[in-house]
Parts: C-alpha cells; sequence; structure tokens
C-alpha cells in the first residue's frame, strides 16, 4: 500500500506539501519557451515586499519533509528507507527543541518580530502546528503501513505483545525481571510526590491505577521513567524465533509487566508520552569570564529546558492527555498523538543489529586523487607540486589524517594550526594533534565551544589536548567559529614554507563518509599566508587584516558576494552572457536575495541549489523568472557550498564553509577559498553542471513553494548526480 500525502491549501508562506503521487515532471535548466528575459528593472517593484519572501521555519519543515518523502521512494534500500524516515524524527526534535522553542519565547515575552516574509512568530507557530500535525501523523502511517510489512516480508521483524510466543513471553518477563525492575522507579503522584522533572526526550509512561497501596493510599496516577541505561530495542534470541531478525521494544517490556511494579493495584491503562524541551543554550557572550565553565553550566540545564512538545500514544484517554499539557503549561497544538513508539529516532539502532547488505547501499571505497596514489613519498611533496581537491565521500578524507599524522613525526614540521568545530573526542584528527603536540611541535586549536549539540564533546577534546600540551583557544565569544582551515608551517632548506587545508566541512571522519563536501590542500603562498591571518585574528587582538585571496565573514565575504552578484548584473544589462551557480545549504539573507533578484530582472541566468531552507521566490514574473531552485535528496547529506560566476569568461569559481544566512555571514567566522587552479575550478563546475541535469534524486521549488520531484523524460536517460560522482571518483563500487 503507497501512502499519499494530504494536498494542504496554500497559506502565508505558501507551504505545501510535496506529493510523492505526482507524475514526475522533467524540469529542464536553464531553457524557456522564451529564452532568457531581460529587462530594465521595473522601479514599481518593491524587493522587500513580503510576498517575495517565503517564511524560513516554513522553508525549513519543507525540507525535513522531501527527507520524509525518501521513505516511500523504491529506488532506495529498504533499510536506508526506515534511516530516512527516522532522521525525519531526528531532525523534527531539533527543529522543535531549537526553532518552535525560539518562536515559542519570542510570543512569551511579547516580542514578536516579523521577518522579512512579514508572517509574526504566532501566525508562524499555528502553520508549524498544522504541517507537524499533518507530516507527523503519514509518518507513523508509512512506518505502519509500508515500511514495517516491507520487512517483514524480508524477515526483519518488530514483535508486538500480542505477538510474542510463550518461549517469547519468558524471555522477555526474564529479562525484565533481572534488568528493569532492579533500575525502574515508579513515582506515584501525591501531595508529597509531585510530578517529577522530567529529561528532554525521554521515554515515560502514565500510569492510571486502581485500589490502595501499602500506606492505605488510594490508587491514582503514576509516572515511570524508562531507564536510560537500557536500549530502546532489544534483539531476540534467534533461538527463540523461526528465523530472520526479530525485535521488541523496551516499551512492550514495560507495558506487559506493568502491573509487578504496583504490587496489590490494578492498572487500569500504562500509555508512553516524550517532553521535547528547549534546549537552546544561552550565554551571554557579553558577561561570560570563562566560556567553558558557562557552557558546562548551561549543558546541565538543557535537559530540563521550557516544554515545547509533548508526543503521547494515540489511545491515551483526553483526560491524561490533558493532564500531561497542564504539567507542561501547554496547549492541544502542542500535543501529538501517535501510533507507535514514542521515540522512533531510537530505532536507528537497528542498523547496525542487521547484517543484511542486500537491504543497504552497496559499499564503496572512496577514491583518492592520481598524486596521492603512489605508495611511498610525502604528502607534502604532493602538495607542493600541485594543489589537491578531495570531493567528499566520493574521495577519501584519509589524507587529510595522514598529513596531520605525518606532519605530527616529521621534525621539520614547526607549527600546527587548527579550528574544530564537529570532530568527536577520539578522532584520530585530535590523536594526530596531540601526539604533535607531545612531539614539541607549536600546536594551537581553536575550538568551538558552542557547536550546536557536541559542546559536551568539545569541551573533552579541549582537555584532552590541553594536557598533551596544545594551545587551546576557544575563538571570539561573540562569533562562533565556523571556519574549517589547518595552516602548517615545514622547515625546507632552510626557510619556513607553509601548507595549509581549508574545506566546506567538518574534520569528522565518520561525517565525511556520509556529507557531500570540498577539501582543498594547498601551498599557495597567498592562500596560506590569509589562513595565517586569519588565525591571528582569532587568537590575538587587532584590526581587521587585509586579505589577499580568502573571503572571510564578518568582514569581507557578504559584501564581496553582493558585489560579483552586481557584477554579473552589469554584465547582464551591457547585453553579455551573465551566469550564476550557487550551491548552498540554506539562502535567507535578505540583501543577497535582492541583489539575485536584480540580476535575474537585467537578465542573468541563475541556478541555485539549495539543500534546505530557501526564503527566495523563484519563478515571479519581472522579479525572478531567470531564477531556478533545486534540492538534492539522496544517499549523501549534500553539504558543499559552492559560488560560481561567469565574471565576462573569466569564470571565478569559490567554495566556502558559509551559507547564504545572516548568522554565517554576519555572525560566524567563516572562510571563502577560490579554486586558483583552472583544473580544479572546472571540475567543480562540471560537478554543478551535473547537479543540474539530475533527474533523480532532484526537487524543483515552484513559486507557490511546493517542490516538485524530477525525472527523465520517456526515452530520456536516468541521471543520478550521487551516483555519476561516485562511478567518477571513487575506486570501486561492489
Amino acid at each position: 500500500m503507497t501512502i499519499k500525502p494530504e494536498a494542504t491549501s496554500s497559506q502565508a508562506a505558501s507551504v505545501q506539501t510535496p506529493l510523492a503521487s505526482t507524475p514526475r515532471t522533467n524540469l529542464r535548466i536553464n531553457q524557456s519557451k522564451s529564452g532568457v528575459r531581460r529587462r530594465k528593472p521595473d522601479a514599481s517593484i518593491d524587493l522587500d515586499a513580503p510576498d517575495l519572501y517565503f517564511n524560513r521555519e516554513l522553508s525549513h519543515l519543507q525540507f525535513n519533509i522531501r527527507v520524509l518523502e525518501q521513505s516511500l521512494d523504491a529506488s532506495h534500500p529498504l533499510l536506508n528507507r526506515l534511516f530516512f524516515l527516522l532522521i525525519f524524527s531526528s531532525n523534527l526534535d531539533e527543529f522543535f527543541e531549537i526553532r518552535v522553542a525560539g518562536l515559542r519565547h519570542q510570543v512569551a515575552l511579547d516580542r514578536e518580530k516579523s521577518a522579512i516574509d512579514g508572517m509574526r512568530p504566532s501566525e508562524v507557530l499555528k502553520e508549524v502546528s498544522r504541517l507537524c500535525h499533518e507530516q507527523v501523523e503519514r509518518q507513523y502511517k508509512i512506518l505502519n503501513e509500508v515500511l514495517i510489512p516491507a520487512m517483514e516480508k524480508e524477515q526483519v521483524r518488530f514483535i508486538r505483545r500480542e505477538q510474542w510466543t510463550k518461549e517469547q513471553s519468558s524471555w522477555v518477563e526474564e529479562f525484565f525481571n533481572n534488568e528493569i525492575l532492579p533500575v525502574i522507579s515508579p513515582i506515584g503522584l501525591d501531595p508529597s510526590h509531585p510530578f517529577p522533572r522530567l529529561v528532554n526526550k525521554s521515554l515515560n509512561f502514565i500510569v492510571s491505577l486502581e485500589g490502595k497501596d501499602a500506606f492505605g493510599r488510594e490508587g491514582g496516577l503514576a509516572i515511570l521513567p524508562a531507564p536510560r541505561s537500557l536500549p530502546r530495542l532489544l534483539r531476540l534470541p534467534d533461538e527463540l524465533c523461526e528465523s530472520g531478525d526479530n525485535f521488541v521494544f523496551l516499551s512492550s517490556m514495560i507495558h506487559a509487566h506493568a502491573e509487578s511494579l504496583f504490587p496489590g493495584m490494578q492498572v487500569k491503562g500504562c500509555y508512553q508520552f516524550r517532553i521535547t524541551r528547549n534546549a537552546d543554550l544561552a550565554v551571554d557572550s557579553h558577561d561570560v569570564a570563562d566560556l567553558a565553565s558557562a557552557l558546562r553550566g548551561e549543558l546541565l540545564s538543557r535537559r530540563y529546558g521550557d516544554a515545547v512538545r509533548v508526543e503521547v500514544a494515540d489511545n491515551c484517554p483526553e483526560e491524561l492527555a490533558q493532564f500531561l499539557l497542564r504539567q507542561f503549561s501547554l496547549t492541544d497544538e502542542d500535543l501529538y498523538r501517535v501510533n507507535g513508539p514514542v521515540n522512533l529516532n531510537r530505532l536507528m539502532a537497528v542498523m547496525g543489529q542487521i547484517e543484511r547488505p542486500d537491504l543497504q547501499y552497496k559499499p564503496f571505497t572512496p577514491g583518492l586523487p592520481k598524486p596521492l596514489r603512489k605508495e611511498e613519498g610525502s604528502i607534502f611533496n604532493a602538495i607542493r607540486q600541485n594543489d589537491l581537491l578531495l570531493h567528499h565521500p566520493f574521495e577519501s578524507f584519509s589524507p587529510i589524517e595522514d598529513l596531520l599524522r605525518e606532519a605530527a613525526n616529521d621534525p621539520d614540521v614547526v607549527a600546527i594550526k587548527q579550528t574544530l568545530y564537529r570532530t568527536g573526542a577520539d578522532s584520530n584528527i585530535v590523536s594526530a594533534l596531540v601526539e604533535a603536540a607531545r612531539n614539541g611541535k607549536e600546536v594551537t586549536v581553536v575550538i568551538e565551544l558552542r557547536a550546536r549539540f557536541d559542546e559536551a564533546d568539545n569541551l573533552t577534546l579541549a582537555s584532552r589536548l590541553q594536557e598533551a600540551g596544545a594551545i587551546v583557544i576557544y575563538g571570539v565569544v561573540a562569533y562562533k567559529t565556523h571556519a574549517k582551515m589547518m595552516h602548517l608551517l615545514r622547515r625546507e632548506q632552510g626557510q619556513l614554507r607553509p601548507y595549509a587545508h581549508l574545506g566546506t566541512g567538518n574534520y569528522h571522519a565518520k561525517t565525511a563518509r556520509l556529507y557531500t563536501d570540498y577539501g582543498l590542500l594547498t601551498a599557495n603562498k597567498d592562500i596560506c599566508e590569509d589562513v595565517h591571518k586569519v588565525f591571528l585574528q582569532l587568537c590575538g587582538m587587532g584590526q581587521v587584516l587585509n586579505m589577499r585571496k580568502l573571503l572571510h565573514a564578518p568582514f569581507t565575504l557578504h559584501k564581496k558576494l553582493v558585489d560579483m552578484i552586481d557584477k554579473e548584473t552589469e554584465l547582464a544589462n551591457a547585453g553579455k552572457k551573465a551566469r550564476i551557480i550557487i550551491k548552498v545549504n540554506a539562502v535567507t539573507e535578505p540583501k543577497l536575495i535582492k541583489a539575485l533578484y536584480r540580476a535575474s530582472q537585467a537578465g542573468v541566468e541563475i541556478d541555485l541549489i539549495v539543500r534546505g531552507i530557501c526564503c527566495l521566490k523563484p519563478g515571479i514574473p519581472e522579479v525572478s523568472d531567470n531564477i531556478r531552485v533545486r534540492s538534492i535528496i539522496g544517499r549523501f547529506l549534500e553539504h558543499t557550498r559552492v559560488f560560481c560566476f561567469y565574471n565576462d569568461g573569466q569564470e571565478e569559481v569559490y567554495c566556502a564553509s558559509a551559507d547564504l544566512m545572516e548568522r554565517n555571514l554576519f555572525h560566524r567566522v567563516e572562510t571563502c577559498f577560490p579554486l586558483l587552479d583552472a583544473r580544479l575550478a572546472n571540475r567543480v563546475r562540471k560537478d554543478l553542471e551535473t547537479y543540474l541535469l539530475d533527474n533523480c534524486q532532484s526537487w524543483e521549488l515552484l513559486s507557490d513553494g511546493s517542490y516538485l520531484l524530477n525525472s527523465p523524460e520517456e526515452g530520456e536517460a536516468e541521471v543520478s548526480v550521487q551516483e555519476t560522482l561516485l562511478d567518477a571518483y571513487a575506486e570501486k563500487l561492489s
């Protein structure tokens, strides 16, 4: 059975649910019936008009909906389709923890501020609630009516209580008595036992009781927090099952034996629920003497922020649901009834417990550039000869780790500087930096402690590096350090020679297998000198330093991007070819959007490849009818940021750590680096052209806010950009 999403009405931001059943239409890039539309800008058109912009939060939700759509796409292996459905849950959790919490905070303080789209936070919250209720209901239908039946056919089963055999029931009972009962703590609600503080996103049960306990207290309600130390999904022993992979939920075990937790009482009902809380950290950058200490304190409070959502089992009685809402000062709009586990993202554990390669993506070996394929020789030698560009995950992340390991043990390397945003305390990168410090190198690491949800890991790795003797800097308090860069100094022939790495993604080996990113290894003196200057600004104090090649936020990046867009506009006005291709994760910054609108009005051909949020409206007559926006959703998370300008035939190609968002351009330290080697610039431009040809994984953003899935016309070859890049760069497909 195929679940079809219900169509939704167009509202303030024209956000519509994409239709899985919509016939795929081939939307050819850079073609229109009338060709390029050139006109003089109409002075009467107000580019600040709210109806020219999509709402940021609703656009964010549209991205999550496109992720959910992948669970219905049979071109993905079955377990990966389940994974997309669980990613939707994880993304939605963070959306509520950060974005919804922020909107609610504005409303609570009576500080509602309309964004450029004109919607007030209270209006956005109402539309968010409507969309999320619709999509969460649909998510559980997909799980229960599509994915679980399909997995059962493949002998992967989630066995419910009523399906347990006598032997399985006995095993569950033994597990409950030995592993759950000793650690679970039921809490009866009465004047001496008030409603407990429950941890953010933890699994809990509300239990309705009847009878009298040992102290003569009348039954009422109890709260049952599930032990956090236990997995939410347990594999049944193979000898108790006919075949295949068989699992039971911890929640089912607790349900089945709830009465044993309240001896002598009658359990009238036991229902799952989960609270989502505000998880944004509030550190006042103007009143912090020690950022690390301040963050440690905030991390403890993150578990208990204000509630923003309640999820309950769909069979929970209304009076109990209302009781929960009152406890958390929430309304019916914040209540989500679900037909299945309330903590779906904990199902991700199943991916590591099933050895079924036929139900997952085929493995591949990331490739290496030719200069690095030699078994012998120094990586420094290869970089010194030519700039090297790595395209992850199609090409390996290991050369970056190898470079650091070599530098750590090379007696000629005297200094290493590195930024770390999301890395992991046990990573090879950190181990190499530790080894370098212990070997007497001057190691300076700029760690961004406020990388959301990685704060604890970053505090740990900071301590590890400091213990090894590295200098650890936390950057500039008011500006997150989001730049991805490394600077190495090596003594060669009596002189110090610099080397650098700049990337669009984090120094994280695991995500480098899942996210698409570019990384440049270079010995170019100008770029290396610019990287050195950025480190000086981060570690010391002084005026803004002039850069020769790099663009950097919050100083020059925004202005230079606007200038490059305006230059294409001038060329178009002069009757010359003008072309812009931009690939980013989000487009929200108003001045850049208006610059793109002006460019479109002048006749500049503009293609935007935007994975997630896009506040720009394409295809509006006389405003953006030369702009096309597409989103690629597939096996890998698209993360590269690339800016390509035709520049009257002298093409300029930049890669960056920044998206086109206010926070990146004005409130973070970011780098944007040019590809000076014509071969590398041409390669990236060809990659972008392949993205524009994709007719398998691409979604076209329409002017009403809906997304349309592209597909090949009859007789036209299928083009999947991620598969094409795997074929081009990976060592082998198996």
